[in-house]
């Protein structure tokens, strides 16, 4: 096996399960059953083997599987066997991947890789899941947060620092935000010697942050355009944030950084009076476009919306493949055939399949699949448990 792949997974306390293992021994896997069944828990719990909060987002104890009656979730935890690039040597051995809570109400998570505890961010050495959920159905109605947010998580699965500028960014800013507000109701002014340390580190964080983005706009871009003839919609990207725009324009990063940091230094009464910063690339924008009815995305249908976010996470799935030296993407695909019509769900089938990654698929109807039989393993998820119904 050259790609990285899960082999098996076993969940302990994990949302709706008490205990349950699937192995799907590197194969892709459709999941199907009633709604409620727990075949989205099963997504989320792949999810958590990577840094971050998964794909629903949930808190620590959220995921806790819990009785009538308790209000806390208990402690959980997702072990799982994989291969990865780390991992494949003379024998191929699987490493053993592992995270989760040891005390119920606990707010400090663990990862174990092969026994050992680490830092949540070496898990995405080894596996690299790229998800589409439902929530995302509505991404062209949200607010430009939730926009940002998404496309955050493509940047940061090919540039995996991408993460701790952002999060060096957000504690600077909102450090800054308490020194101006705290001065604007008081009517005392604020340390600025502190505004500005603060201010040089937004500068720094905030154009690597800028630069991360344009690159991965970029390269998105130049493999849709790539991708013309598959029967999903074509989209333009476009990041409205200033400072995205400076580096796509090739301004250099020290200049980005030093016009931020001056930005914001000018910014400061009228932030404080806001009581919140005003410019920095937390405001920017991902905006896309159907290319073939020129129209943006939230003027299409529901289905030509779900087709343009698809055919975008397939983009980038597509150009994950291709790197070195990291492990290959995993496709989590919650209920995503359901606004997909017959022939772009065999599109999907044969795109899973030409891209030689492993693919985890939900959907209420076994139907849904038909195009993926004899290529993936199909698991019944039931009350009763899940139930392998094929092999690949």
């Amino acid at each position: 096996m050259s790609r990285a792949a899960l082999l098996s997974l076993t969940l302990t306390d994990f949302r709706s399960y008490e205990r349950a293992t699937l192995r799907p021994e590197g194969a892709s896997v459709y999941l199907f059953g009633a709604n409620g069944a727990g075949k989205t828990n099963l997504l989320e719990a792949i999810s958590l083997l990577s840094p971050g909060k998964g794909l629903r987002g949930a808190s620590l104890t959220e995921v806790g599987r819990r009785q009538p009656g308790e209000t806390t979730g208990r402690a959980w935890a997702v072990a799982a066997e994989a291969q990865s690039p780390s991992s494949m040597g003379a024998d191929d051995e699987p490493i053993r991947l592992g995270t989760g809570v040891e005390l119920a109400g606990a707010a400090r998570r663990i990862v174990r890789i092969e026994g050992e505890t680490v830092p949540p961010g070496r898990l995405a050495d080894h596996l690299r899941p790229i998800w589409l959920t439902p929530a995302q159905d509505r991404l062209f109605l949200e607010a430009a947060g939730e926009r940002r947010k998404f496309f955050d998580r493509l940047v940061f699965a090919g540039e995996p620092d991408h993460a701790r500028h952002a999060n060096a960014y957000d504690k600077a800013q909102r450090e800054r935000m308490r020194l101006l507000t705290d001065a604007a109701e008081s009517g005392q002014p604020a340390d600025t010697v502190w505004l500005t340390a603060l201010e040089a580190q937004l500068g720094q964080a905030g154009a690597l942050m800028s630069g991360a983005r344009a690159r991965t706009l970029t390269v998105l871009q130049a493999e849709i355009d790539s991708r013309g003839d598959r029967p999903f919609p074509r989209a333009r990207l476009a990041l409205t944030g200033e400072w995205e725009k400076m580096a796509l324009e090739g301004v250099e990063p020290a200049e980005i950084e030093a016009r931020l940091a001056a930005a914001l230094a000018a910014a400061r009464l009228r932030d404080g009076a806001a009581g919140r910063a005003l410019t920095g690339p937390h405001r920017g924008d991902l905006a896309i476009h159907h290319v073939d009815k020129d129209r943006p995305a939230a003027e299409c249908s529901t289905g030509e919306q779900k087709a343009l976010i698809l055919n975008l996470v397939l983009a980038q799935a597509a150009r994950l493949s291709r790197a070195k030296d990291a492990p290959n993407p995993i496709l989590l695909l919650d209920e995503v055939a359901a606004h997909l019509d017959l022939k772009r769900r065999a599109a999907l089938a044969d795109e899973i399949t030409a891209l030689g990654l492993q693919a985890f698929l939900t959907g209420t109807d076994q139907s849904l699949f038909d195009h993926l039989k004899g290529r993936a393993l199909g698991v019944r998820v039931s009350e009763l448990g899940l139930t392998a119904l094929e092999d690949v």
